[in-house]
């Protein structure tokens, strides 16, 4: 396993001994997207603990922030969130006066999505955390590896 030696900056071979490793699983690439994807949501829950805040409510709130009203039926699907996910999360940042849904100028079948004031202020602080959270991940990667990692990682979720 190769790891990044904070003391030395530099990627560094671990040998395993026959406790820790895993076997043939070691060659599965989702195991190791998951593995990485747990790492990454501990550290996240952890560095959102006090805005009492879940990585996809930061992601409803962001982009309803970059694009007032949007309608829930939009939102979800662009966070390939189901209806009820998606109704869940609108209703429980709107119980918390985060955001607030008024009928769609344009369409009346559909609900509109704006931040509230309370809810432009808790994401101004989500986005510290998140620029926080973002320097531990892309810290053990080189800019030319972070740039690669997003074009793989794009390729399965795309």
């Amino acid at each position: 396993m190769r790891v990044r030696d904070l003391d030395l900056d530099a990627v560094t071979t671990v040998e395993h001994d026959d406790d820790a490793y895993l076997g043939e699983i070691n060659d599965i690439v989702g195991f190791h997207i998951r593995l990485a994807h747990g790492a990454c949501y501990r550290h996240f829950t952890e560095t959102f603990v006090e805005l009492e805040l879940t990585q996809k409510q930061v992601s409803v709130m962001w982009l309803v922030a970059d694009h007032p009203g949007i309608s829930q039926i939009d939102l979800g699907q662009k966070l390939r969130m189901d209806r009820a996910t998606t109704m869940t999360i609108v209703n429980r940042l709107q119980a918390r006066h985060y955001l607030r849904r008024e009928k769609s100028p344009t369409d009346g079948r559909k609900q509109a999505l704006y931040l509230q004031p309370a809810g432009e202020a808790v994401l101004n602080e989500a986005k510290k955390a998140i620029r926080e959270h973002e320097n531990w991940v892309k810290s053990r990667f080189s800019d030319a590896e972070v740039k690669t990692l997003m074009e793989l990682l794009a390729r399965i979720h795309e």
